[in-house]
């Protein structure tokens, strides 16, 4: 009880102080000639509006900052405990989480970029069988992120998976590597396909090829 009476008191005087500058602000402001008060409207509400909009901006500009700060802070995080992962799966999934965190971009990763992509290579050729379809296409859309060509020819072979998911995958990762060297394994595949989701990656690769 004793902890609540001081506390109580402060907000009833910030209360009665709130009151009293409302109370006076309209006091002086009747007592204004009408030229002047409005002068002040005139003057004081783009002002306001300025202002207004200056705040806004800024608000954007310090959530986009520390948005990204924050992103830093936990790709930093994240590449950390992958470096000290043992374990493959578990580092297969931080691979994941890294790439995705960073918005599927290589910039920033380049420090593990090298041991990312080994581990989609080895992922590619080894998550076999069609329960494991998933991962494999992840891994080989992740793939195409890093940008590295000792990669394409694990994707021209993926591009012949027996699962239509992960024959996209491989094709959005040669687009993203906009690899040449696959343009004609990419022109097969668009027109001859049974799967109109893997025909549509592969023009679409083609198109960030040429």
């Amino acid at each position: 009880m004793t902890d609540r009476k001081p506390s109580h008191a402060a907000s009833l005087t910030s209360i009665f102080l709130l009151i009293g500058l409302v109370v006076a602000g309209v006091w002086v402001w009747k007592r204004i000639p009408p030229e002047t008060q409005d002068d002040l409207v005139e003057r004081m509400v783009p002002l306001a509006l300025l202002a207004l909009v200056t705040g806004l901006l800024l608000l954007v500009i310090v959530r986009k900052v520390r948005h990204r700060w924050q992103i830093r802070q936990e790709r930093a995080r994240l590449m950390a405990r992958f470096e000290e992962e043992t374990s493959p799966s578990q580092q297969l999934d931080l691979a994941f989480a890294l790439v995705e965190l960073n918005d599927y971009r290589l910039e920033g990763l380049e420090r593990v970029a090298p041991a990312l992509r080994d581990l989609f290579i080895v992922t590619v050729k080894t998550a076999l069988g069609d329960k494991q379809h998933r991962i494999r296409g992840m891994a080989a859309s992740h793939l195409g992120v890093l940008q590295d060509k000792v990669g394409v020819p694990v994707l021209l072979a993926a591009l012949e998976d027996d699962h239509a998911y992960v024959r996209a995958c491989a094709a959005l990762a040669l687009g993203r590597m906009r690899a040449g060297e696959a343009k004609a394994k990419l022109a097969h595949v668009m027109q001859e396909d049974w799967d109109q989701t893997v025909r549509s990656r592969a023009r679409e690769a083609l198109e960030r090829i040429v």
